[in-house]
This record gives structure tokens, sequence and C-alpha cells, in this order.
């Protein structure tokens, strides 16, 4: 399939086409969307980590000003718990979460009744008289305990175990076996956006519409079908400008629920706008994990195999990612190394705390920690350069593709493209590694706490396995694409515009994108598991390529020329040897293409086409990360001097949206390295509520990022070798960054637990 004359637009460093209406402050986020009649959602929330329900009381409540409605888990017997979105776990059924409790609470913060009224404040005030008397009960607050039944069910449902190869051998016959205790604080997205749902039915149309949604508003609008008992055609959802996702508001969460209900049986629009607070207390939690890891190496510090031993602290519930982020940890925890024998044991646990789903890099955060740790583990104990140690075991590009026997995401991880070596190359180069080092020593001499340290990883993206876009061009020359991806805010729209131009041939800024809109397109997957770029792009590409040959057809029978003789060159078909000469715009083609058009040759009218990108497999990028870090003694404060992400990206659409979303993980994955965590005290309330408590950084704490961003690999599975970005930032900062403060006090394998915190980082200072 021949390529447009201005493909160039793919790889360029154009400006955003999305953003003059957020500039200029008419953006459209869920609290500015409001409709006529509409009533105000609160929710009441369990103050109790764990406790028998013996009444909930709404009369006071329905007695109030403005009230129209007041439910709790009783008025909704006959609504099922919120199910799984992806592959349905048979034993998690059970901790599914319900609209609202029944029976029992299990979080603070858990909903337990809702308020309607014609006013938000009236509506809140409502919400504080009904009247809840809750039996309180010992809550689980460690996953580290052994598990426990409560109402003939285990905190344990499921044990996930992933593994190859002959892993007794390995041990039996190591030169070196080398342990390493690895824990990851809870922590999440915190969005600066807080979630909103506001529902509207149609009685006329019998139509049910969701605006707020965001990152899989198709996938969400198939559940809710489910759950409402309704036809998928007559729930539409719409997502308007998001501000910000990663993760924590693709969920379908209880509210999203509870509003489409209301409207339905109250006749009514119904909003709720979520504030501050009940983030904390109610939107997913994610990462806190600890791993037991053992590595058997030989005497040069090969890896003979690992094995890992898991526990991941679920939270009270399991919401719609059910087991994804277990999964993930067991399925990437080798990353870039050959591990020629492997077991992974993730024990499932539940406990009183907030539920725990996807965040940003899930599940490989947190294992590339743990190996990376590990990694430089095997390094002090056998005596050998860290960077040596990871140069031997890395997987060469020769072995590319690389099939490892293990299944991420229910995919085979086969890696493939990669060359690992060179990019760990290049980003010591940049850093003058022998010199930085020789620098680092002589300040270390001279008394300063400072030190380097880095991690290599893999990431994964697009995943499949398929994904469509319409593109299409109207007879005043406008191209629309219309797609089921969804903008978070990462240059969706800009980045599908590029695609588009370079295939077609048309200036990018002209191009129309549409995303988040069910009405729009059947089909759908939204923005996930960095995919939007590879698999929408990909659609993209196949469908704007098979309207330009449908234009260049058409052309030809105009211009009296063979197709192949014909460009497009700014959306002008033009002949390749005479571009000044005669030509057609693609809207006069549109045109020419009218219904019963004599130019249509049996074909369906107008200058469109639906393109399918399918893939068997993700693909996957890599990076590495190096930190250089100076530790104030006395505080145990954290100065990052230099941060390198070196990163290869396959095909970059637009490098500077490639380095946004590196930056930008970057700063949550420091957050979640230094500073943020969700604490709780021993009777499950949670102490991190606000901002003077969960230590969000701001713009002041985080440093400015160098980045390397290569293409060296270009995927072999899409048409334009392209692979993600959005989480790579994220993904090896605690590693880098734990590995830099080692070097820095001079205590290698200190710090084993996310977040470094200065109290802890000045206990550890003190023990050295």
């Amino acid at each position: 399939m021949k390529q447009s004359d201005n493909q160039g637009i793919v790889g360029a460093a154009v400006a955003r086409i999305e953003d003059p209406p957020l500039v200029r402050g008419l953006g459209l986020f869920a609290a500015d969307v409001s409709f006529a009649r509409q009533l105000h959602m609160r929710v009441v929330r369990s103050p109790l980590a764990h406790g028998r329900i013996r009444r909930i009381d709404a009369a006071d409540a329905l007695s109030a000003p403005g009230v129209v409605a007041a439910w709790t888990g009783e008025d909704l017997a006959d609504m099922s718990p919120i199910d799984f979105r992806d592959d349905r776990v048979e034993k998690l059924v059970p901790h599914r979460q319900p609209l609202l409790a029944r029976g029992r609470v299990r979080y603070v913060g858990e909903p337990v009744a809702v308020v309607f009224a014609d006013d938000p404040y009236r509506a809140e005030d409502a919400a504080e008289r009904i009247a809840i008397a809750i039996d309180e009960l010992p809550p689980v607050m460690s996953a580290d305990d052994d598990p426990v039944e409560i109402d003939g069910l285990s905190t344990e449902p499921m044990i996930i175990e992933k593994g190859y190869g002959d892993l007794a051998a390995a041990f039996r016959d190591a030169h070196m076996i080398v342990e390493a205790d690895i824990a990851i604080g809870r922590h999440s997205a915190v969005p600066l956006e807080t979630r909103g749902a506001i529902a509207r039915y149609d009685a006329a149309r019998d139509l049910l519409e969701l605006h707020g949604a965001a990152k899989v508003p198709h996938r969400n609008r198939e559940q809710l079908a489910k759950i409402l008992n309704r036809p998928l055609p007559s729930i539409h959802l719409f997502e308007g400008h998001v501000g910000g996702g990663f993760g924590v508001r693709g969920e379908l969460y209880p509210e999203d629920v509870l509003v489409c209900l209301a409207a339905l049986r109250l006749g009514r629009p119904i909003k709720w706008i979520e504030d501050r607070q009940e983030h904390f207390l109610a939107a997913n939690h994610s990462r806190q994990q600890r791993h037991k890891l053992r590595a058997a190496v030989d005497k040069d510090g090969y890896i003979l195999g690992i094995d890992d031993d898991f526990v991941h602290d679920q939270g009270a519930y399991v919401r719609t990612h059910g087991a994804r982020v277990v999964d993930l940890t067991a399925g990437m925890l080798p990353g870039p190394y050959r591990v020629p024998a492997y077991r992974a044991q993730g024990h499932y646990r539940l406990t009183n705390k907030t539920p725990a789903a996807t965040y940003r890099s899930p599940g490989r955060y947190e294992s590339t920690f743990a190996r990376e740790r590990l990694m430089d583990a095997i390094a002090e104990k056998l005596g050998i350069d860290r960077i040596e140690v990871r140069r031997r075991n890395l997987i060469d590009k020769s072995e590319m593709p690389f099939e490892r026997p293990l299944t991420a995401l229910g995919d085979e991880v086969v890696y493939d493209s990669g060359d690992y070596a060179a990019l760990l190359d290049k980003a010591l180069h940049v850093l003058d590694w022998t010199t930085l080092r020789t620098k680092l020593a002589e300040r270390r001499r001279n008394g300063e706490l400072v030190g380097a340290g880095l991690a290599v990883f893999v990431e994964k993206s697009g995943l499949g396995p398929t994904d469509g876009v319409r593109v299409s061009v109207d007879p005043t020359g406008a191209v629309e694409v219309v797609t089921g991806g969804s903008s978070l805010g990462q240059g969706f729209e800009t980045a599908m515009a590029q695609i588009c131009a370079g295939a077609l041939g048309v200036d990018y800024s002209r191009i129309r994108v549409i995303h988040g809109q069910t009405n729009r397109i059947e089909h759908g997957v939204g923005a996930h598991a960095t995919r939007a770029t590879v698999m929408t792009g990909s659609a993209t590409h196949v469908a704007a390529s098979q309207v330009r040959a449908l234009a260049l057809d058409t052309a030809a029978q105009l211009m009296q020329s063979p197709a192949e003789a014909l460009t497009i060159v700014d959306g002008r078909v033009v002949r390749r040897d005479a571009p000044a000469g005669p030509s057609v715009t693609l809207g006069e083609i549109a045109r020419r293409r009218a219904p019963g058009s004599k130019f249509l040759n049996g074909g369906n009218p107008g200058l469109t086409s639906e393109g399918w990108h399918y893939t068997e497999h993700m693909a996957y990028p890599y990076g590495v990360h190096v930190a250089i870090v100076k530790v104030d003694r006395d505080t145990g404060g954290i100065k990052i001097e230099r941060y390198l992400i070196a990163y290869d990206v396959g095909r970059a659409v637009n490098p500077v949206l490639v380095e946004g979303q590196l930056v930008g993980g970057f700063a949550q994955g420091l957050g979640g390295a230094v500073s943020e965590e969700f604490v709780y005290s021993e009777d499950g309330a949670p102490v991190a509520t606000t901002f003077a408590d969960y230590h969000v950084l701001t713009a002041h704490e985080v440093p400015p990022v160098d980045v390397l961003l290569t293409e060296d690999a270009p995927s072999p599975l899409n048409p334009l070798g392209l692979k993600g970005a959005g989480e790579g930032g994220v993904n090896a900062v605690g590693a880098a960054i734990a590995s830099a403060i080692d070097d820095a006090i001079g205590k290698p394998g200190a710090i084993t637990r996310l977040p470094v915190t200065p109290a802890r980082l000045r206990a550890l200072i003190a023990s050295a």
C-alpha cells in the first residue's frame, strides 16, 4: 500500500490540536455537565473498616428539604454486584463489590446509602441524617498475616502461579543463592480531577446516557447493560475532557451504576461529583505488595533461576480488573534478563482497606523494583559491578523475537524486538558514567552522601487483539477520524491526526478526531495497557490508507490518469510527475462519490473506510532509568541532582508527546518512591485522607528530567513499528532511586521498602 508524500508528519514534533479549548477555559469536564431538572446524589459511607450492619435508616433524610429519594442496600436487593470486565475468575466471584453494602461493611468509605436532592448542599445535609448502626468487628489490616476465614470465605481467595524450567536444579547447581525481601507501599494516582458521573434517561427514545466516562467507555457500557439488564444499544457513554486517568479513572465504580439506576427509577438526570476526601477513601488504591525473592546464580553472576513468593494486598473487594495486577506482576517480573528457570507465586489477599486495582504500569512498577533490587544484591554478594551483572544477563538482540513461556494479560510473552545492551550503553555514554562515578566517589570522601543508581526494564504495550477506526472525508475536504479510543490528556487526538495525515496526505490540523462516544462507533477498547497509539493508531493508518486508495482510484477516472501515477499532497490529488499541474481536491472527490454516482463502480457512496488492526501479541518497549541523588544526613531528605530516562519507543509519532508521557510518569513514580503512601491505623481508619497527610509531590519537588528517546527497535507487529510510551516513565523510578540511595549512604541493599520517607532514611543512615 503506497504511503503519502507527506508521511514525514509521523515523527514530527507538531503542536497539539486538542489544546485550544483547554487553554481558553472552554473544556468540558464532568463537573461542567448539567441538565435541566437534575438531582444531585450524595453518598453515605461507612465510618468503620469492618462491621455487621444492624440498621441503616433513611426516614429522617427523606423528610429533609429538597430530598426526592434515599436508598440503602435493602432498596437494591435486586441488583447484582459489579462484575469483572475481563476474564471471569470463579474464585473471586464472591468478593465482588455490591452497589451499597448489605449485611456487612468492609472498609472505611464503603457506600452504605445514597441521597438524591434538588441541590448538592441539600443532598449533603440530608446525608448526615441517615441513621447508621454498625456492630464493629476486628479488621484484617495486614496481607502479610496468614489468611483467615470470614463468613466461610478465605481472605486468600486465590494464588496465581506462573513459571517454567527446572527451578530445583537451578538452585541445586547454584554457586550462590541470593535473597531479598522487598515491599512496595500502598499509593495511587490521585488525579487532579476527581471522579464524576452524570446520567440522563430519555424515555421517549428509551435511551440512557452516562456522561463523565473515562478510559474505557465501550467496556463500561457493556458492563452497565448487564447490570441494568438493558439492551446494549439503549445505553451510551460520553467522555469529555479528563483531568488525569492513570488507571484509577477507568474503573466501573458503584457510583457510576447508582446514578444510572437512579436516572431510570426517578426519571430525572442525576449528577454526582466526588469530593477530594471521598476520592482518598473510595477510589482505587494500588501497588501494595511484598516480595520474598531468591536467585540462583553461578560464580560469574549469570542467573540460573529466580523464585518469587509475593503477597498482594487487594483491599476489601475485587473490582472489575479482577486479578490483573497480580497476573502482570508474575508475568513480567523477569524483565529484560535471561532467566532459565522461574517461578512466581502471587498470594491474592483481601484486607479491610479501600479496594485496589491498576495504576500506571501496574505490576511492573512493583516487579521492576523487586527484580532490580535483586540484581543489585547479586552484584554485591558476588563483588561484581552492578552494570556488568546486568549486561551479562541481558537478552541479546540476536535472540529477538524472544519467547518466554509466560503469559501476561492472557497474552503469551513474546518480546517483539529490542537491543537492551545498546540502550544501556547509550544511557551510560550520555552520562559519561566512568567520570561521573569518579566524581561521586570523591564527593563521598569529602563527606557528602551522594550516589548513582540505575534500573533496566521491559514494558508492555499495544494490548490486542484488535481495534477499528473509521476515516471519512466530507465534501468540504474536512477529515474525520472516529475511534473507540479515549483521551486522558496524553495527546491522543494529535497522534491520531498525525497518523491519519501521514497515510492520507492532508494537513493534520484539519483532521477532527472523535473519541469516547459510544453512539458514534460500536467497537472500542479505550485507552489502557499503553495500547492507544499502537492499536488505535495502527487501525487509523489502515483506514486512512484505504481512503487514500479509494480517492486515487476515483481521481484516476476524473483525471484520466493511472492511479499509480497520482499522489495526494495537502488534500489535493496531483500527478507525481507534475505536482503543479491539474489537480482535484479530496472534497471534490467526496462530492463525486455521492449516492448514485457513476464513479462508485459498484462500491459504497462516500469517501470513507473502516480499518482494522489485528495482533496476536503485545509490543514491548524498554528502557533504562538512571538517578543521581544527594541525601541530607540530618533530615533524611533526598535531592535528585540528575535523572535520565533512556527509552526505545520503536517509532515516535510525536517525540514531544512521548517525552511528556515519560516525564509525567516519572513524577508519579517519584511520588510513590519517596513520599506517597496510604497509611492505616490498627482499627482500620485511614490516616491519609487529605493532601496534608498524603504527600503528592509538587512542581517544586520534581526535578528536571533528561530524556534519551531512541527508535532502534521498531515493532514488527504493526505497520508503523509503533510501541507505547504511557508507562515507561513510571516503571523503574522506585528501583533507580533505591539503587542511588544505597550508593549514597554506602549501604548496599539498604532500601528494601517504598516509599523512602525522610524518617525511614534517617534511621537507615543512623544504622549505617
